[in-house]
């Protein structure tokens, strides 16, 4: 198992955590992570952009000038593609990108985004996250203690002090146990997670 320093929020280390390798440790499968990423991302899509055809702009029934001796090209239509106004060939219509992965694929996913992390030292351990008050400096020198820029945050609980006082700050995003993915953990350098929350997710991906 891999054991990983852990800090107090003055950035200094008061102690170290065994992780569980059921879910620290695993073998990353790259795939299965890139194509977790992707599925977040195309779940995220609204796809509603549309663009009317020839055969939907309103206007365009009758033949502009007559079929020959004009000296124009042969029209049949003011809607057609290449006239102001016309429709647009082949045109986007709105659909559906979602597509669905396996719960054990999207859980292997999320530990071997995890594992990668802890192996490229890219995983702090707090020892605990609290705030009397909501005050953006309070993480931000947090942040600056553990020696930290872009970071994803996860805790076991919605305490508001702390995820309110880090939303003004760019590049860092709070989490809860129950809502991290992978797109996150791979967006940000660093991933900086609470005891509690770290045995929370060995509870349930364990």
């Amino acid at each position: 198992m891999a054991n990983v320093a852990v800090y107090n929020m003055e950035g200094k280390e008061v102690g170290t955590l065994e992780l569980n390798d059921a879910v620290f440790g695993v073998e990353i499968n790259e795939h299965l992570v890139h194509l977790a990423a992707v599925n977040q991302l195309a779940n995220n899509r609204q796809g509603t952009q549309k663009a009317k055809t020839r055969a939907e702009v309103s206007g365009g029934g009758k033949k502009p000038w007559r079929q020959k001796g004009t000296g124009h090209a042969r029209q049949g239509s003011t809607r057609a593609p290449q006239w102001t106004g016309g429709g647009v060939v082949f045109a986007p219509t709105p659909r559906d990108y979602t597509f669905r992965m396996n719960k054990k694929e999207k859980r292997l996913a999320l530990k071997s985004a995890l594992t990668s992390r802890v192996q490229e030292n890219k995983l702090i351990v707090l020892d605990e996250l609290k705030f009397d008050t909501i005050k953006t400096k309070n993480m931000t020198a947090v942040l600056n203690a553990l020696n930290v820029k872009k970071a994803l945050v996860v805790i076991n609980e919605n305490d508001q002090n702390v995820v309110l006082s880090a939303r003004n700050i760019a590049d860092v995003k709070t989490a809860l146990t129950n809502t991290i993915n992978v797109y996150d953990v791979l967006k940000y350098n660093t991933v900086v997670v609470t005891k509690a929350a770290v045995a929370t997710i060995e509870e349930v991906y364990a």
